[in-house]
């Protein structure tokens, strides 16, 4: 009677729901007529928490290169928010991320998630941008390939709208490599075409992404480069990296490293780039509204020495009141000269070309920028009306 008595306990133990009959197999169920709730279950696991344990390393992600302000909330909301962005929940609705663990000393979180095909579907995310910075999303070291394939889909769904998050399959921006360049802090309102220029000035580029908002249009601010000659990527890092660009200041890196130092071959390459760079900044660094400038500067195209003789100077303001006509009808030339004691002038080095109206100024600063006076080449800008008019020529 004793044995008998035990077989529901025992049965309840290997995860029989408590309140049902119990059936064993080859037997009736009329053989144990015992009433409900006789005799209490022993404490167990429920076969869901065993479940999840045994699940859980092909469940959690690894992401590194945290930035020191994270912590597990925004970790938790941010990859649950760019899950449901990219269509990447799978387990129902709610939110991806169950459990977050930090370490803060060494810039890296578990995040572990709902499901094995959610954890496939967030290794897409490699190199995404969480507050403003490039984490790396890898699995854990723990990760059981073979068994997590028992478990669920290992890769992620190919269908992944990774469009809604500024990244393509297989890599961030839809550049690959180790030798991808993120480059973070750019003000919003700098274009396609200012931002590229700042950079070719290191040489061609093999790729280039400006991330915008899917819904706006707007860039997000940051973009993703990969030079032709991959020997400059490390010289283009160090060159534009800390650079201030109006309120703002530009993180130029590898993408998936931490910043490499220049080798000593590249150092005198790294000073012209430097050098050129001081120029380049100059053009960006101005308004949205100063494109529609009458006014055009140029810089490369004249040395102190040159402005120092009186003849000279007066030869070049010809020169340039010729070659600057050729865009259309000029108001007025201003080449800045040193001063007689020697002591620094603004604008000294520069060429002002005032035109009679915008279109005109339009057409000599896309003529003249990249054109080669003395060997030099000419950087041409447009230069605000109002600091033009006051004579302020150190902009």
């Amino acid at each position: 009677m004793d044995l008998v008595r035990l077989q529901p306990a025992t049965i309840s133990f290997f995860g029989q729901i408590p309140g049902a009959s119990p059936t064993i197999p080859g037997m009736f169920p009329n053989m144990f007529p015992l009433a409900t709730g006789q005799f209490p279950a022993l404490p167990v696991m429920p076969v869901q928490a065993m479940t999840q344990q045994a699940t859980r390393h092909a469940r959690r992600v690894y992401v590194g290169g945290l930035p020191p302000t994270a912590n597990e909330q925004s970790v938790a909301t941010f990859f649950s928010q760019v899950m449901a962005a990219i269509g990447g929940n799978t387990a129902g609705p709610g939110d991806a991320v169950v459990n977050v663990y930090i370490n803060h000393e060494k810039k890296f979180a578990f995040v572990e998630m709902r499901s094995v095909e959610e954890a496939s579907n967030a290794m897409a995310l490699d190199g995404i941008i969480f507050e403003g910075a490039p984490v790396k999303v890898r699995r854990p070291s723990d990760y059981n390939p073979s068994l997590a394939a028992t478990l669920g889909p290992s890769q992620p769904n190919p269908n992944l709208n990774l469009a809604a998050v500024g990244l393509t399959p297989g890599s961030a921006g839809g550049l690959e490599g180790p030798d991808r360049i993120f480059v973070g802090g750019l003000p919003y309102y700098f274009t396609e075409a200012q931002i590229k220029e700042l950079l070719e000035s290191f040489g061609p580029l093999r790729g280039f992404d400006l991330v915008k908002d899917r819904e706006t249009g707007n860039s997000k601010g940051y973009a993703f480069c990969v030079y032709q000659d991959l020997s400059v990527t490390d010289i283009a890092c160090a060159a534009l990296n800390g650079i201030k660009m109006g309120d703002k200041t530009l993180t130029v890196r590898r993408a998936n490293q931490g910043a490499n130092q220049p080798k000593p071959e590249q150092e005198s390459v790294l000073l012209h780039a430097q050098q050129q760079i001081a120029l380049q900044r100059f053009m960006l660094l101005q308004q949205p509204g100063a494109a529609a400038s009458k006014v055009v500067c140029l810089t490369q195209v004249v040395s102190a020495d040159e402005l120092r003789d009186d003849e000279e100077y007066e030869d070049i303001v010809e020169d340039m009141r010729q070659e600057g006509g050729k865009f259309g009808p000029l108001a007025s030339v201003v080449i800045p000269r040193p001063l007689p004691d020697g002591q620094p002038s603004p604008g000294v080095g520069k060429v002002f070309l005032e035109y009679v109206d915008a279109d005109s100024a339009s057409k000599a600063r896309a003529g003249l920028n990249g054109r080669k006076f003395g060997g030099n080449q000419v950087v041409a800008v447009f230069y605000p009306e109002n600091k033009f008019a006051e004579a302020d020529y150190d902009g």
